[in-house]
């Protein structure tokens, strides 16, 4: 796969979930579906299959850093963590942080909002 095209393709879902337009998840979800749908039906016969799970590991990454953000408080983020299953070591760890979203969202989230999670919200996966 080209640099160009994948460059291209990042800078787009950088775009479409960008932190500072207040739209819930299901709404960036809503978006970045229809065009990563598209982008993967159009690269679809590349034999890539680790710069397809390494996309689809980056643009979760991006989606946990949205929802962390409206939670802005490390009280709010420690509450919202616990009540989605973590744990309360993991959840005072991210909420001791409470400012720094990209940092957190590749911290231990991934217990409270795991890839299923969006899944269920339907956002399609490339490595498929």
């Amino acid at each position: 796969m080209a640099s160009k095209a994948l460059v291209a393709m990042k800078q787009r879902v950088r775009v479409l979930t960008a932190r500072n337009c207040g739209r819930s998840i299901p709404a960036v979800i809503a978006e970045l579906r229809g065009y990563l749908v598209g982008w993967k039906g159009y690269f679809r016969l590349a034999d890539t299959p680790k710069i397809f799970r390494e996309l689809d590991e980056w643009i979760r990454h991006r989606l946990r850093a949205i929802q962390l953000k409206p939670w802005k408080h490390g009280t709010t983020i420690f509450r919202e963590l616990r009540a989605r299953g973590a744990s309360r070591d993991a959840a005072a760890q991210v909420a001791g942080n409470a400012r720094r979203w990209w940092k957190n969202s590749g911290n231990k989230i991934h217990i409270a909002l795991p890839g299923r999670h969006f899944d269920g919200l339907g956002l399609p996966r490339l490595a498929a």
